[in-house]
């Protein structure tokens, strides 16, 4: 179940707001294309990898700055840098004004769903200082989209039990209910699962 086209998706706390054009449910699953807009000073929220997926980004407005890898670039209007899947970014808006880009995410699989979580666990409803998810929260998200998402420089293998092991614990115990509330308020229109088997 896909989001719809236009659906306007906000990360006050990184600075984030996304624009989608065109959603897994538009190409069968083959591409997510957003417009991602960054105030100065927005990033994406942390350094991360798409163990499955390659982005690519075309600065539409202003300038950015990526981190790849071990390689740092800047691009200004009208350039564009793809990541190949499993190479862990991060980047962040490096002008004093916004900027504009269009990104592209092949395939889709789960992403447009990932990014209003996302969202949700750095809303001021998440109850945490500085907009960082709880320890818990974190875990049950990395579980839910280990598809989309992973945490660069460790072993993915190591990681997913590490996840499995405390959703499970988390499920058993009653703990992910601040979890599964935020969620449900990033999917009110029907977007999206909790769990994955």
């Amino acid at each position: 179940m896909g989001m719809s086209r236009g659906r306007v998706i906000e990360n006050r706390r990184s600075g984030e707001r996304i624009v989608l054009l065109q959603t897994g449910a538009d190409t069968n699953g083959q591409l997510l294309e957003f417009e991602l807009f960054l105030a100065p000073g927005g990033r994406v929220p942390s350094g991360h990898v798409h163990p499955e997926q390659e982005e690519r980004f075309t600065v539409l407005e202003g300038l950015m700055r990526f981190r790849l890898g071990g390689r740092s670039i800047q691009l200004k209007t009208g350039e564009s840098v793809t990541v190949r899947r499993g190479v862990p970014h991060v980047f962040a808006n490096a002008g004093p004004a916004p900027a504009r880009l269009r990104v592209e995410v092949r395939p889709a699989l789960n992403m447009e769903v990932l990014l209003e979580a996302a969202a949700a666990l750095s809303a001021p409803r998440n109850g945490m200082p500085l907009g960082l998810p709880r320890p818990l929260d974190l875990a049950l998200f990395l579980r839910e989209f280990e598809k989309e998402v992973a945490v660069p420089f460790l072993p993915r293998v190591m990681v997913r039990l590490v996840t499995r092991a405390l959703a499970w614990l988390a499920s058993v115990g009653g703990l992910d209910g601040h979890y599964r509330a935020l969620r449900a308020a990033s999917t009110d229109a029907g977007e999206g699962n909790i769990g994955r088997s």
